[in-house]
């Protein structure tokens, strides 16, 4: 599935002068297809002696690394290296740690994929996806199911939470979107408040703690999968059209050949019954997909140049 481009009144409104994406200097891109060259020169590429696996930071890690159990010991298998799990508190240190060569393999979240790029050397992909092959998520802006918030016009007065600037779902998307489409700006018609991950907006607005929030439907859907939200908990005021999800991304200084056992042990994990699809069974995933950040993530890359973003490498 190649998705729509989405927010076309925010795309059609980016400012000229936005800067066309370019990766760190440190960087090659002989190939002109936006990520990391792979080394040529033997000196320069790493073949460690075990992997280093990192997620998206949320805010109950410990579930995360039981869900990815199954998969790590699959990984160990193909790679015949051993699978280290970390997990992360932002997700500029899971990039800063790619950057440093400490970090092997990891999923980024959607808006954090273009920083990974840039200043990471981050070479994307896989995502999660369904049976059919069709993966991605919605931006929703969220309320208490009691609220008197029923549309997007009455956030204006209102504390509305975002995740972190670095999130598409959870800042960027949300925060161009307001502007544009319905007028709304931060400072003159809302407060932002960051709460650091989408697990604590959505539990911040079941709890009535947050009066509104901009969270990725995944994180949600995952969260009622758990158990830990009901599906009547919150009143969803606004659903964006389709953007891709998780991206999986390998260190581009590893080895040619490890960077394809890494990329076979995702596209031949068998989800049926494992710990991965328990994990995220209300999202609906069944596989991994092949994609590429030069199209796949190009409505990504739109939304940060409508909102002005800037890839500051951690």
């Amino acid at each position: 599935m190649r998705f729509l481009l989405v927010f076309l009144i925010i795309l059609a409104s980016a400012p000229a002068s936005a800067a066309e994406f370019k990766l760190d200097a440190r960087y090659s891109d002989v190939n002109k297809d936006l990520v990391a060259d792979i080394p040529l020169a033997v000196k320069d590429l790493r073949e460690p002696a075990s992997l280093t696996f990192g997620y998206p930071p949320l805010d109950d890690n410990a579930l995360m690394a039981t869900a990815w159990a199954g998969f790590m010991k699959h990984l160990e298998k193909v790679t015949g290296k051993q699978v280290v799990y970390e997990a992360f508190s932002s997700a500029e240190a899971e990039v800063a740690a790619m950057r440093s060569g400490k970090l092997d393999v990891a999923g980024f979240s959607a808006g954090a994929v273009p920083l990974a790029v840039s200043c990471a050397g981050a070479r994307p992909f896989a995502v999660m996806a369904a049976a059919s092959g069709e993966f991605g998520y919605q931006m929703e802006i969220i309320t208490p199911d009691n609220s008197d918030i029923k549309r997007i016009e009455d956030i204006k007065g209102k504390t509305l939470a975002f995740t972190a600037k670095t999130s598409n779902s959870g800042y960027k998307a949300p925060k161009a979107l307001l502007s544009s489409q319905f007028g709304l700006t931060e400072g003159p018609d809302y407060t932002a408040v960051f709460t650091g991950k989408h697990d604590n907006s959505i539990r911040g607005v079941v709890r009535g703690e947050l009066a509104v929030a901009a969270v990725a439907s995944e994180v949600r859907l995952s969260m009622e999968g758990r158990g830990e939200v009901k599906p009547g908990d919150v009143r969803v005021i606004y659903r964006s059209q389709t953007f891709p999800t998780t991206g999986y991304a390998v260190s581009h200084d590893l080895t040619p050949a490890l960077q394809t056992q890494i990329a076979q042990a995702f596209f031949t994990f068998n989800w049926e019954g494992s710990s991965l699809a328990k994990g995220f069974s209300k999202s609906g995933y069944a596989r991994f997909v092949p994609i590429t950040f030069r199209e796949d993530w190009s409505v990504i890359r739109q939304v940060d140049e409508a909102s002005d973003a800037s890839l500051i490498c951690p």
